[in-house]
């Protein structure tokens, strides 16, 4: 694999004995389950990054947080690393195992503890899925609002590991603006409460800095989320056109009229046709791209915006504005864009979804480089976005069987990320960085601050066994990837290359 990651990481962890751990596991925690023999391990050697595979050396499938902070307490007095895994459903390799680690997997932890209609929160363990929090508060005319298209099996602390957004961000949100208060184990074993029942806690704001942190910090617990009354009305407009480039002016137009979408979704031709096929949601299959902009609020509003929005739309080169008929269309265009990956699977024997982030008035230039990359490296891209708040994710074509195709596949998913960067742009939007992105993570950021980044992971993992290898690159591979600038060719606080 062509991925930038440095193997002094995995190789300068302590020889662990697997059979003397396994032993010492059994007799401290007899009621852990845990797994251990070739077969039952091989189902965890990746999460929804499959390109990346390691066996673990064992996985725990803990039901009591008594377990896990018994569990976290061995591993730091014996030096073993744990990876936190929840549904697997990363796109990152961030709950890529080590083969001299633990797998730690959190999805038994999947109860509902309250749902408070008058604080409008939820308290949640780590393990439930996204989805299923939407549901339970469905009785109380409430709903957790961020929705990643893999709602119906992510689970919600994978969720805060990411800081996962969905198709309603631009409106309401990543998941970092949509939490309380997240409790955790730090990697000794103590437990440790970010954030608080109010909205907001004294002192640093913590919560911030463990939301999107990857599991290098601390392992969920629990989780208080927000939740928000069910809007009285929502409608949505699809909108064709004969180009990438319109389309893509077309959402900085309706950000600019002062209208702010509940959800503002964009696909390329590519994208549309594998939707349409598999889905059948109504999309124009002749259309270079469309976009679905979503309105919602008191009924006499969404009625004034969605006129206003028709405008802009049409100002802007539409070909067609079509508003959903009902409820059932508007699901309808929905589910379409949420199965564009699945969708895009039927058409190519694989596919490698990116995920970056640029300033909206860069979305037609930074499809047209993508045009010529994908030409350059002979991989088709079917372009998705959530082109409101600048969140692209194209998904680069291939065929992993066809010598060199993976290899080219991973090569134009960097550029695509570079050019992310080169724009003002960030190499992730809501997948998180894990393995996939150590090579930009050198693009993106100088050698000041990857040493406060590895600084942070060392406030909170001193001895770096949450998560290694993971989300910052070591300085030394950073200047070997000749992307960063190393002041005065010193590597500045040497020590915190071990992690």
């Amino acid at each position: 694999m062509s991925i930038l990651y440095d193997e002094r990481v995995d190789g300068a962890l302590p020889a662990v004995d697997k059979t003397a751990l396994l032993a010492e596991l059994r007799q401290s925690l007899p009621d852990l389950d845990i797994l251990h023999t070739q077969e039952d391990l091989k189902p965890y050697e990746c999460d929804g990054l499959s390109a990346y595979r390691t066996t673990p050396m064992l996985v725990v499938l803990p039901e009591r947080i008594e377990q896990v902070q018994q569990l976290l307490k061995l591993c730091h007095a014996r030096g073993v690393p744990v990876v936190a895994r929840g549904a697997g459903t990363g796109l990152s390799g961030g709950a890529l195992p080590l083969e001299k680690g633990i797998l730690l997997v959190m999805a038994r932890f999947n109860q509902i503890l309250e749902i408070n209609r008058e604080g409008r929160f939820a308290r949640v363990q780590p393990g439930v899925r996204n989805l299923a929090i939407s549901q339970a508060a469905a009785p109380f005319d409430l709903y957790y609002a961020p929705d990643p298209s893999s709602q119906i099996a992510c689970s919600i602390g994978g969720n805060v590991a990411e800081n996962a957004g969905g198709v309603h961000c631009l409106k309401y949100g990543l998941t970092v603006h949509n939490l309380l208060k997240v409790d955790i184990l730090t990697v000794e074993g103590e437990f440790m409460t970010l954030g608080s029942d109010a909205l907001d806690a004294p002192g640093f704001d913590l919560l911030a800095l463990f939301t999107g942190s990857e599991g290098m910090l601390g392992i969920v617990t629990e989780v208080t989320v927000k939740l928000l009354p069910k809007p009285q009305v929502a409608k949505v407009l699809l909108a064709a056109f004969d180009s990438v480039e319109k389309a893509g002016r077309a959402v900085g137009d309706i950000i600019a009229a002062g209208i702010i979408p509940g959800g503002l979704e964009m696909m390329d031709n590519l994208a549309i046709r594998a939707a349409e096929d598999f889905i059948h949601a109504g999309y124009p299959v002749e259309a270079e791209a469309i976009l679905l902009c979503e309105l919602d609020g008191v009924e006499a509003d969404v009625a004034d915006d969605c006129e206003r929005v028709r405008e802009v739309l049409e100002k802007a080169g539409a070909t067609e504005v079509r508003l959903a008929r009902d409820e059932a269309e508007r699901v309808k265009f929905w589910a379409g864009r949420k199965n564009a990956f699945p969708a895009v699977g039927r058409i190519s024997p694989d596919y490698y979804c990116m995920d970056g982030t640029i300033p909206r008035r860069e979305l037609p230039g930074v499809l047209r480089g993508i045009a010529e990359l994908s030409e350059e490296y002979g991989l088709r891209v079917a372009n998705v976005f959530h082109a409101g708040d600048g969140n692209m994710h194209p998904l680069i074509l291939f065929d992993a069987n066809v010598p060199g195709e993976l290899e080219r596949a991973e090569a134009i998913g960097g550029k695509i990320l570079e050019l992310c960067v080169k724009v003002g742009g960030s190499i992730t939007g809501e997948h998180g960085v894990g393995r996939e992105k150590i090579n930009q993570m050198c693009a993106q950021f100088n050698s000041d601050e990857i040493t406060l980044f590895h600084a942070v992971k060392a406030a909170f993992d001193p001895s770096g066994l949450l998560n290694p290898g993971k989300n910052i690159p070591t300085l030394h591979r950073c200047a070997e990837f000749g992307a960063m600038h190393v002041h005065h060719g010193q590597l500045p606080f040497p020590e915190l290359e071990r992690f």
